[in-house]
């Protein structure tokens, strides 16, 4: 069931980004001939509105083909008022970014969603006080409720880590220890630790490990509104910068994914109840919309690097080099999907 939830996930987020730019297509005047979920075979399609809407037996993606558009042959072109070829640089920037701003949008939603809810978030309640450190030193314990740091009130473990981390010398701490309240001074040091993106790095540290304990957040509507958008700027933040680590080789070829672990994660998170389901719907939103705006020509990035060049420079690309740069895109995507599948078939095995 959680493996059908998943594929179920997966095809509607595509379903929005393709929305995008079908509405997008229609608001400029452009006729959309077909909208497919999937490729290859059709299982399922009818007529409506004047577009072929179908279901394909490959669920990896989808499309829209709009009139005069042919990612397969770029020579195929239409020069009807209707046709995506006669529109403007800017016209067609704006279908094309409009499938990366729905995963956004809904992204956003999702997140909106998830903060009406009431999200889970970790308390700031310490578990392990590692020997020798400046907490064990300064006297915190296991179970111990850290209240506030220096005056700043602590709600979550996230913020008490970010001050810690941001703190200058020593911290004056308020915890709540067998219903009584203390104050503690101590000083972070510098300690070894890996970040999300598994590197190394330097940050101060005073030698806890969360106890596991969670509570939900009791958000109002201005707050809700900024937990949604938070949200979804961290998560874009997080995929450009790790899709940045991944070209510079300061992550590993072997930490890319493909369809599998997608599906997989989903699984995961169905199993774990339908916020985790939410939570990991809008993250894969956000990567779809990061994702197609990559300057890789068979890419929604990549036609927008092509109008802008028109708009910039007065003149359309060559022909010819346009049907190179494609053909390039899509042995590099499908080299990146390959990738992606022999380190998921590697991982299924280890």
């Amino acid at each position: 069931m959680s493996w059908l939830v998943s594929l179920l996930v997966l095809s509607a987020l595509i379903f929005f980004h393709e929305l995008g730019h079908y509405f997008a297509a229609r608001f400029v005047g452009v006729f959309v001939e077909v909208f497919s979920i999937g490729f290859g075979k059709k299982l399922f399609s009818f007529h409506k509105w004047g577009t072929q809407w179908s279901i394909s037996a490959i669920p990896l993606g989808g499309y829209v083909k709009m009139k005069g558009q042919d990612d397969a042959d770029p020579t195929k072109i239409s020069l009807d008022a209707d046709s995506y070829n006669v529109k403007t640089p800017l016209q067609k920037i704006f279908i094309l970014f409009a499938g990366p701003l729905a995963n956004f949008i809904l992204a956003f939603v999702l997140y909106f969603i998830i903060a009406l809810g009431g999200p889970n978030v970790l308390s700031p309640v310490i578990g392990k006080v590692v020997d020798g450190s400046p907490a064990q030193v300064a006297g915190l314990q296991t179970n111990d409720t850290v209240k506030s740091i220096n005056g700043m009130e602590i709600s979550t473990w996230k913020e008490m880590a970010e001050i810690i981390e941001k703190s200058g010398d020593s911290l004056n701490i308020q915890i709540v220890r067998d219903g009584y309240m203390q104050f503690l001074t101590l000083t972070p040091k510098l300690s070894q630790s890996t970040n999300l993106y598994n590197e190394v790095v330097q940050k101060k540290m005073i030698g806890i490990g969360s106890a596991g304990v969670s509570h939900k957040l009791e958000l109002g509507i201005g707050e809700t509104f900024a937990y949604a958008t938070e949200q979804t700027v961290f998560a874009s933040t997080l995929i450009f910068t790790g899709l940045q680590k991944l070209i510079t080789g300061d992550v590993p070829a072997n930490e890319l994914g493909g369809v599998i672990s997608i599906v997989k994660l989903t699984s995961d998170a169905t199993d774990a109840g339908w916020m985790s389901v939410l939570f990991f719907a809008a993250l894969i939103s956000v990567n779809l919309g990061v994702l197609n705006l990559l300057p890789i020509p068979a890419l929604d990035g990549g036609h927008i690097m092509f109008n802008l060049y028109e708009f910039i420079s007065r003149r359309t690309p060559s022909e010819a080099v346009i049907i190179k740069l494609t053909i390039a895109g899509w042995v590099l995507l499908f080299s990146l999907m390959g990738l992606g599948l022999y380190n998921d078939i590697n991982r299924l095995i280890g």
